[in-house]
């Protein structure tokens, strides 16, 4: 493989593609706390970033080396992936409800649920080890790299828009983003069993 036009394209798009799921879930956590800091944002994007430059490279690595054991491990991960994020989108919405009233209210989204959530949103770009097999370790390194950074944009963006909408949502943003959080648990159990 070469590090040609295509192999950069192929990557950026690998990384859009993935990091659709971590938008979704970055979207609700700027809902859920709509005056979150540029700090936190850009450490909640480079968490969803860093994961989803790891799990193709994790899966990029079993499939070079333990290629069976990922392979029985490949057919549960839209049920993990779903229990995270009905677990976390659960509780989002049990505190919106609980505090629906409150427009004071802001639901810290801790280091945990973070960590957590990039988890639940990449665990899927695991098998893009598969796709992308045929690269020696250094353009499989430089493949998720591009992953990982187009995640990080795209997550930021997320965040941004959802701390807009937050804003304007006040008491209700949290039962928003948990029931997005939900859905999307259940849109990765769903189209892995089409």
């Amino acid at each position: 493989m070469t590090l040609d036009f295509n192999f950069f394209l192929t990557s950026i798009l690998l990384g859009v593609g993935l990091a659709m799921d971590a938008f979704s879930v970055s979207l609700a956590n700027g809902l859920n706390e709509p005056k979150m800091k540029n700090g936190k944002m850009l450490c909640v994007a480079g968490i969803f970033a860093t994961f989803q430059f790891l799990m193709p490279l994790i899966g990029w690595v079993c499939v070079t080396t333990i290629a069976h054991i990922f392979g029985v491990f490949e057919r549960f991960i839209p049920s993990i992936a779903l229990v995270l994020l009905t677990f976390i989108g659960g509780k989002m919405l049990y505190e919106g409800i609980k505090n629906k009233d409150c427009i004071e209210c802001e639901n810290n989204l801790g280091f945990l649920a973070l960590l957590v959530q990039g988890v639940a949103t990449s665990i899927d770009a695991l098998s893009v080890g598969f796709t992308i097999s045929n690269y020696n370790f250094l353009e499989a390194l430089l493949s998720c790299s591009l992953i990982g950074l187009v995640t990080f944009f795209i997550c930021y963006a997320g965040i941004y828009i959802g701390k807009g909408a937050g804003t304007k949502m006040a008491g209700k943003a949290s039962i928003f983003g948990g029931v997005i959080l939900i859905l999307i648990g259940l849109e990765i159990f769903i189209t892995s069993l089409i």
